[in-house]
């Protein structure tokens, strides 16, 4: 596809606004949920704390500011010339875009395999090993446009498995996006035009959906982020933490709000989310950049996309005034979603579990104990959390060894529970021959030479214990009071023993 060559300052006009559109800070996106603690079922901060947050007015209107330059711009003539010149940029890209995001869909669920232990996010863990075969068979199945349709089913089904170990709630962040790329696949193989034409569509708003949705953590949860910003301060660009955390949820917002308005804010709003994401590789790593693949392909699709229809509301969206209504409307009905639906599923006090029976949202990670025993539902940091695990862990044992009684310690720590349960919280088996009485009784007593077995072994078995029980008593008698011998004395008994 060739394109008339733009103009000198044409060319300078779009280098300025891609400037702009990045120019600010953009903060390096990572999803807290995958580095920091977390409990779903906490209440979440009122809205009003966000609506009398000056920072967060603040952001929206630096992003209006932008969203309406943008758009002057291109209702100008020279919009048309910015769009023909980023169309001549991603020429070779469009071509084969199709190739592009059914190659990175596929490479996401190869790499989710190699990982392993998760359904589709790093936080969504299983240890079903069979699940991370089938997402190796999904990547296969996607090079076939005949077979594309069942890899779109495998990604429903994996979220639907997912439902089994985690609260619908929790699972909402991934929902749009696995319908997003799931229509797409369904959509690309279609042999009908009109349905096919609608594929990136498709891909944008499902991007954006979820875009727009997992922002409002940093509102409804700002203190999820705090373990963040103290481990890596360098990621508020030297803000303080409670300007930079509702600044980024409003970049994030407005941005996945930007995917789904005109080709120009759309594309631009692509390259600044692109930017924000690639710089969050360095300092979050493998984990960060295999779980946003997926995102980051489809802004990359999205900044490449030379089409120009506008479907939704299109009379809406050509007017300046639109920009403003437009993104009060989506943040009117994704908050009133938000707070809602927690409010509907948790109640208004919340669900964070208690410590005799907490209900986890997440499996939990040595690595990042968050939310474990109820750390999170008494409002501890994740080191604390992770020094309570390690008590608990070796307490028992670090008692015993300081105890001034040597049986009493050495019977501490190796029986620290004194309620006789196992660390699964099952009943420890009364006979350890093998069986159980239970078992024993519940044998077929018609048969004699079976019940007088069973009397013998269990009279084996009591005679041993007790034949364990006085060797342990006879052994306890001769043992002498070291206190109470001198040196010379014990020596002589050491000697003797030798």
């Amino acid at each position: 596809m060739n394109h008339p060559a733009p103009p000198r300052s044409s060319g300078c006009l779009l280098a300025l606004i891609i400037l702009a559109s990045v120019a600010a800070p953009v903060p390096a996106h990572a999803h807290v949920k995958w580095f920091a603690p977390y409990i779903v079922g906490a209440p979440p901060q009122s809205i009003g704390a966000t609506l009398t947050n000056v920072w967060f007015w603040t952001g929206i209107a630096l992003v209006l500011a932008f969203f309406l330059a943008s758009r002057a711009i291109e209702k100008s003539s020279a919009g048309e010339t910015i769009l023909l010149a980023m169309d001549r940029i991603t020429d070779p890209l469009w071509m084969r875009l199709d190739d592009f995001v059914r190659v990175v869909i596929a490479a996401f669920f190869v790499a989710i395999f190699a990982v392993g232990g998760v359904y589709l996010t790093p936080d969504l863990k299983t240890p079903a090993e069979w699940v991370s075969w089938t997402q190796l068979l999904i990547a296969g199945l996607i090079f076939s446009r005949k077979t594309q349709p069942l890899a779109a089913l495998g990604i429903i089904a994996l979220w639907l498995l997912a439902l089994r170990d985690y609260d619908v709630f929790h699972l909402l962040d991934y929902l749009a996006l696995g319908v997003g790329v799931a229509a797409y696949l369904v959509l690309e193989a279609s042999s009908n035009p009109e349905w096919r034409n609608h594929r990136f569509e498709a891909l944008r708003w499902g991007v954006a959906i979820a875009l727009m949705w997992s922002s409002l953590e940093k509102f409804a949860y700002p203190d999820w982020f705090y373990p963040l910003v103290q481990e890596k301060p360098f990621l508020t660009f030297g803000m303080p933490r409670d300007v930079f955390i509702p600044m980024a949820g409003v970049a994030e917002f407005t941005m996945g709000f930007g995917l789904i308005w005109t080709p120009l804010v759309r594309r631009l709003s692509a390259i600044a989310l692109f930017i924000i994401f690639n710089a969050a590789v360095y300092p979050f790593g493998r984990t960060d950049l295999i779980g946003h693949a997926l995102i980051m392909a489809v802004v990359v699709a999205i900044a490449a996309d030379h089409s120009r229809e506008v479907h939704f509301l299109p009379a809406l969206k050509r007017r300046l005034a639109g920009v403003p209504t437009g993104l009060a409307a989506a943040l009117v009905i994704f908050t009133t979603g938000y707070w809602g639906l927690h409010i509907a599923i948790y109640g208004i006090e919340g669900d964070i579990g208690t410590l005799a029976g907490e209900r986890l949202t997440h499996t939990p990670n040595p690595e990042h104990p968050h939310g474990m025993h109820g750390a999170a539902a008494i409002g501890l940091t994740a080191p604390d959390a992770y020094r309570a695990a390690m008590d608990r862990m070796h307490g028992p044992m670090m008692r015993g060894i300081t105890n001034a009684d040597p049986d009493a310690g050495l019977r501490a720590r190796h029986d620290p529970t004194p309620s006789r349960r196992s660390r699964h919280g099952r009943d420890r088996p009364q006979v350890r021959q093998g069986f159980s009485k239970s078992a024993l009784c519940s044998r077929d007593n018609r048969h004699p030479k079976a019940r007088d077995r069973r009397d013998a072994d269990m009279a084996q078995s009591e005679e041993h214990s007790t034949t364990v029980r006085n060797g342990d008593e006879r052994d306890r008698l001769r043992r002498p009071d070291w206190s109470r011998l001198s040196a010379t004395d014990v020596r002589q008994e050491q000697t003797s023993r030798q």
